[in-house]
């Protein structure tokens, strides 16, 4: 094995032995304990409206177990055919709520990175012309 491939067996491994983060509020809502508007869900992730929407057109889309992902840089290879899922639900998704014209994809990752809430999450906004740096 290289050593860039045992570089990824300790990274996988020690992703599956850290602790789970406590409950979040996305858990929540995967689980149907609390309400949420949600727009899509398939077996694996869900999408729903923000409460707090940034432009006419704002849903998140989250997998339904984290599977270690309590952020994107905490994903392993082992992530990648749902991490793959996820980003086809956005844009699926983003057509179906009318946003043909282009939209958004946004994933805050860590505290610098501006995440609030650690489930990994796709913040999918459109529905107006967005402005570049988003900043």
């Amino acid at each position: 094995m290289s050593s860039s491939g045992s570089k990824e067996v300790d990274a996988a491994k020690a992703a599956a032995e850290a602790p789970k983060p406590a409950v979040t509020l996305f858990d929540k809502i995967a689980q149907k304990q609390i309400p949420s508007d949600i727009i899509y869900e398939d077996d694996k992730c869900l999408a729903f409206n923000d409460i707090s929407p940034q432009a006419p057109v704002h849903f998140l889309v989250i997998p339904k177990d984290r599977e270690g992902m309590s952020q994107l840089s905490t994903a392993t290879e082992d992530n990648k055919p749902l991490l793959g899922h996820l980003m086809y639900v956005a844009q699926l998704v983003a057509k179906q709520q009318g946003l043909e014209r282009g939209f958004r994809v946004v994933v805050n990752d860590g505290k610098e990175g501006c995440q609030s809430v650690y489930h990994l999450h796709l913040h999918v906004v459109g529905g107006r012309q967005l402005a570049w740096p988003p900043c």
